[in-house]
């Protein structure tokens, strides 16, 4: 079984080939932009306007839908059932007996669900086109502290890792003869054969990886060298400080609106 460390998918694309920080930039003020954008209908507007076409333009597009689901169905769920019933003094649009649907926390459902999925969709479309390794390089080079940087890119890598590792534990378990199909008692039976081997690999794993920081001298004063060559075209870092102070500009318009009513 071949694990992988991280979502990044290799394409020949041009958001490939941004320089990582440009990227990150990105991600940020996709996610700010989520967050300040005031109604549901921008929130939708900015996934399919934004997110999506960048996954086109980078050929990750099945790969974001794929990857960003199984994320956002619990929480829709979960956020429509909780608001929609438990809304305090709403205007009820349907009901079961004593349980009515609320309008109002409907649509406040609809607003946290818009929110949720462009701050995954960023966060994932960053994933999906940036590999690790020139992430870290770039912040190290940028002069943030190596260590800080494993952190950050450990960080990203954290949700693959445990996966391939449980599909792994799983498989294993299966091989052995556990039974992880049937009734709910037989499958809560066997959760403690899968839970626990993981609980200890991944402490295993955190131990290997400090022992890998000290084995590339992260806390070794001076400058460091790489192989890896990471190139950034002119107009880039023109493209980073628009981003940023666009996002400065809308959290001052929201400020403002606020403050007028």
């Amino acid at each position: 079984m071949t694990e992988r460390l991280s979502l990044y998918v290799g394409r020949a694309s041009p958001l490939h080939q941004l320089h990582p920080r440009t990227k990150l930039t990105l991600a940020g003020f996709i996610l700010a932009c989520g967050l300040l954008l005031p109604g549901a209908w921008a929130t939708y507007a900015l996934f399919g306007l934004l997110v999506l076409p960048l996954a086109g333009l980078g050929r990750v597009a099945q790969a974001l839908l794929r990857a960003i689901w199984p994320v956002v169905l619990p929480f829709a769920i979960s956020i429509f059932l909780i608001q929609g019933f438990l809304w305090p003094n709403g205007t009820p649009v349907a009901g079961v007996g004593p349980i009515s649907l609320k309008r109002e926390g409907l649509a406040f459902a609809l607003t946290s669900l818009g929110r949720i999925l462009v701050v995954v969709g960023g966060f994932v479309l960053f994933a999906l086109t940036t590999r690790p390794d020139t992430l870290m390089l770039s912040l190290s080079q940028r002069g943030l502290p190596a260590s800080l940087a494993n952190v950050i890119v450990a960080t990203i890598q954290l949700v693959p890792r445990t996966r391939a590792r449980a599909a792994a534990i799983l498989d294993a378990q299966r091989a052995r003869g556990l039974e992880t199909t049937g009734p709910l008692l037989q499958r809560l039976r066997a959760l403690l054969p899968l839970v626990a081997p993981l609980i200890l690999s991944s402490l295993i794993d955190v131990e290997e990886r400090a022992l890998v920081i000290e084995a590339r001298a992260f806390n070794h004063p001076g400058r460091k060298t790489s192989l890896i060559e990471i190139g950034e075209a002119g107009w880039e870092r023109a493209v980073r400080w628009c981003l940023v102070f666009g996002v400065i500009g809308l959290a001052g318009l929201r400020l403002w609106f606020r403050l007028t009513g």
